[in-house]
């Protein structure tokens, strides 16, 4: 695992002197792909600032649970549940840190393309709600106050998924059903594998995460001529 490490902090470094801020990765995936143990297995770094999906935030706002209000009717708690994610993400990525690397669980775009999208496509979130949260999804991009370098996508099948979220109990997730990973996942895939619906605000690297994490990490390292190659073209685009 050490070597994914210093695979990383070079890329880093192809990009460092041609963008003024941390070189950004922002790690992709369905529920239950394995992005938290990626990012752990990958972060034990001083040149690594990680920024971990902000579950505890959306379970605890004053009080209010908003991820359990989300699960338990999504119908009524949709707008409020993504107006704060969206807020929260935004928040990872403005988080100032001195790491010249960052590594960002999900973001503002899997926000949108994926579950925003999904909710409003299923009658979950009322179209004035989804015009409110696209409009701020818009201008924050317009700002420029979400830039990324690169996606790793950890691609899944819902099978493997699903079993997975039955072993880790958590107790929010305990109405997921089977259909809804399969949806997620399509919305995952046209994104960032198809490429055909929305855009890729940086190259993505796809691994298939079903396999063991170990062997998710050696694929990483195999990529790695194609990852340097991708990224000296981004970099000179950021020049």
């Amino acid at each position: 695992m050490q070597q994914v490490k210093h695979l990383i902090t070079k890329m880093a470094g192809t990009a460092a002197q041609k963008i003024n801020r941390p070189f950004t990765v922002i790690v992709e995936g369905n529920i239950g792909s394995g992005k938290t143990t990626f990012l752990q297995q990958i972060a034990r770094n001083e040149n690594v600032c990680v920024l971990a999906e902000p579950v505890d935030n959306w379970r605890d706002v004053n009080g209010h649970n908003l991820l359990g209000l989300m699960y338990e009717d999504p119908k009524k708690w949709s707008f409020t549940f993504q107006s704060y994610v969206q807020l929260t993400m935004l928040q990872n990525h403005l988080q100032q840190t001195g790491a010249p690397i960052k590594l960002i669980e999900r973001s503002l775009y899997s926000a949108r393309y994926c579950f925003v999208e999904k909710l409003a496509k299923d009658g979950l979130l009322p179209q004035p709600s989804f015009a409110v949260i696209d409009k701020w999804f818009s201008w924050i991009k317009s700002q420029k106050l979400a830039e990324v370098d690169m996606i790793v996508y950890l691609r899944t099948s819902p099978e493997v998924v699903y079993e997975r979220i039955l072993q880790r109990k958590r107790p929010e997730e305990r109405t997921v059903s089977l259909e809804h990973l399969r949806s997620l996942n399509q919305y995952h895939e046209d994104w960032l594998f198809n490429k055909n619906k929305f855009e890729c605000p940086a190259p993505t690297l796809v691994l298939n995460a079903d396999q063991e994490r170990e062997t998710v990490a050696k694929e990483f390292l195999r990529l790695e001529p194609e990852i340097l190659s991708t990224l000296n073209i981004k970099a000179e685009a950021h020049g």
